[in-house]
């Protein structure tokens, strides 16, 4: 990409959108074009239309969607199937009518199947059953990836779809109703100490097994598929490497410094057993990631105590 090309970056204000500003602006990109929910309703077909028109962009970070963790997912399905099929069909949409040819669309682990093979290949798509939890979202996302497949075959636009694993770090969702394991177990450990707790309840067994990939690595990822070239396709992003969801309670409390012992509620849903993707395809292409679990776990938790300290008090600590 020319240094003064004009992106649009989706969904700016998530963690997602916000880590890929921050690598486009370090890259040296001046023109990145940005709009809040307030100013742009996504879900708003004439308006997203009228948007891509004025602007024009001519490359889009689709990072936009409404995302949550097993709860969220499993609680409010109607809208997370909803609001995600129109989210990306108004801005694909659009973005084809008025003449934008390279395109990221970002995805999520979850449109594999439930049980298929380990490490997940990108070619393991639609070969089985969905996690039940999070069935709708995945749907969505699927959805999305053959939108982008199907613009490219009968328009010939350069639109790619970019699959990452669990995410993290800063500018991430800290709602225990809405959140993923890593920034809930953040807080809930976070909040343990506080409070002087001997125990941490953790949701499930401890078993299933999960990987985590820094947010910021996502953004250089997502940058050097654009800046690549890569003009089609499904590509995983991870660091091929997973953990227990034990192991990640171990190491979040080991960062923070709680020493309580681990309970588990096995009452609560455990998702898919094992999520671990394959990044061959990435790093055939030259891109893997750099920042250890440890590390970013540090820089996460450094972030939550920012968000913490913002005059909103935590709810439980109250």
């Amino acid at each position: 990409m020319n240094r003064d090309v004009k992106i649009y970056v989706a969904g700016h204000r998530g963690m997602v959108g916000s880590a890929i500003v921050r690598r486009l602006k370090a890259g040296g990109y001046t023109n990145i074009v940005t709009r809040s929910h307030a100013e742009l309703d996504l879900v708003n077909q004439a308006a997203v239309a009228e948007f891509m028109k004025a602007e024009r962009p001519d490359y889009i970070f689709m990072a936009a969607a409404r995302v949550g963790g097993i709860h969220a997912n499993n609680v409010y399905r109607a809208e997370f199937l909803y609001q995600n099929l129109m989210i990306e069909t108004n801005v694909v949409n659009a973005a084809w009518q008025a003449g934008v040819e390279r395109m990221l669309f970002l995805g999520s682990s979850c449109i594999y199947p439930r049980d298929c093979p380990q490490p997940i290949r990108e070619e393991y798509l639609l070969t089985g059953p969905l996690e039940p939890t999070n069935e709708p979202y995945a749907i969505a996302k699927i959805a999305g990836v053959k939108l982008c497949e199907s613009y490219n075959r009968q328009y010939g636009t350069r639109y790619v779809s970019g699959m990452p694993t669990n995410l993290y770090g800063p500018n991430d969702n800290y709602d225990l109703d809405s959140s993923h394991v890593m920034p809930a177990l953040i807080r809930k450990v976070h909040e343990a100490k506080v409070r002087g707790d001997r125990q941490l309840v953790v949701w499930g067994s401890g078993r299933p097994m999960r990987e985590f990939l820094y947010v910021d690595d996502m953004a250089d990822a997502c940058v050097f598929l654009m800046e690549s070239d890569v003009s089609e396709g499904l590509i995983n992003v991870g660091t091929g490497e997973d953990i227990t969801i034990r192991e990640l309670a171990e190491t979040i409390m080991r960062v923070v410094g709680f020493k309580g012992e681990i309970v588990y509620d096995q009452t609560k849903p455990d998702g898919t057993p094992r999520k671990l993707m394959s990044v061959d395809r990435l790093a055939a292409l030259g891109w893997r990631a750099t920042t250890s679990l440890s590390d970013g776990i540090t820089q996460a938790y450094a972030d939550f105590v920012s968000w913490s300290l913002l005059p909103r008090a935590i709810e439980s600590l109250d």
